[in-house]
């Protein structure tokens, strides 16, 4: 019996205090059971990922250092050393996808870990993009010129696509995992194929129209995304699991 001064509930109301049936209830713990199942394949797949970034980049780093230093390249050299920081990066999700894979770890013991770890990822960033430029800076103040490159060229090409797929497939596997810390890597790697883009018009640019300053001026662009770079790997505290 309704009493006075009161109103019968609307059926928007009715819908949203009403508690939800068996079946419903049955079909949400079967969701959450079913998301508990697939995660253990999912975080196979995410190693699988980060183990292929990892040993993409040191490859990638060694032919590239050992190709810009024979052509005398500012923008390979530090589209290099940039491949051997980003390994490091790497590591550190390995490191954490593994500890929650084997539940060694509390998930605040893994988030302040991976705090410590990325801050120290993000100063090596900071120190090297003031390197690429100080060095680009003095090549184009003593008017150096760079040998072309065909290794490095090739080198670039090739990472353009292999940076692209796995970025694609990083940020996939994040949003099945609900990792925030598996799509900054894959953020960070979607700024490694800009980078192999810049080092690549650069190294085009010096060998076909003889623009010597362009792999210089690359190199000041690698070296704003290596900042950017930094700046995403200083503020990952909010991008954990």
């Amino acid at each position: 019996m309704q009493t006075a001064g009161t109103r019968p509930p609307t059926p928007r109301e009715s819908i949203l205090t009403a508690k939800p049936s068996r079946e419903q209830a049955h079909c949400q713990d079967g969701c959450a059971a079913g998301a508990k199942a697939q995660r253990p394949e999912q975080l196979r797949r995410a190693l699988r990922l980060e183990y292929l970034t990892v040993c993409w980049n040191i490859v990638e780093g060694a032919i590239a250092i050992t190709a810009a230093v024979v052509a005398g390249s500012v923008a390979l050299l530090g589209f290099g050393i940039d491949s051997v920081v980003e390994s490091s990066s790497g590591g550190v999700m390995l490191w954490r996808l593994r500890a929650e894979r084997a539940g060694r770890l509390s998930h605040e013991h893994l988030e302040a870990i991976e705090h410590r770890a990325r801050r120290l990822v993000a100063v090596s960033l900071f120190l090297l993009a003031a390197w690429i430029a100080f060095d680009a800076a003095q090549t184009l103040w003593q008017r150096e010129h760079p040998d072309f490159s065909a290794v490095g060229v090739a080198l670039t090409s090739v990472s353009l696509v292999v940076m692209l797929w796995l970025a694609r497939a990083k940020r996939r596997v994040g949003r099945e995992l609900g990792s925030r810390a598996m799509e900054a890597d894959a953020f960070q790697t979607t700024a490694c194929w800009w980078l192999s883009l810049a080092a690549l018009v650069g190294m085009v640019l010096n060998g076909a129209l003889d623009w010597w300053w362009a792999d210089p001026v690359a190199g000041f662009v690698i070296a704003a995304l290596v900042v950017k770079e930094g700046r995403e790997a200083w503020k990952g505290e909010s991008d954990c699991c």
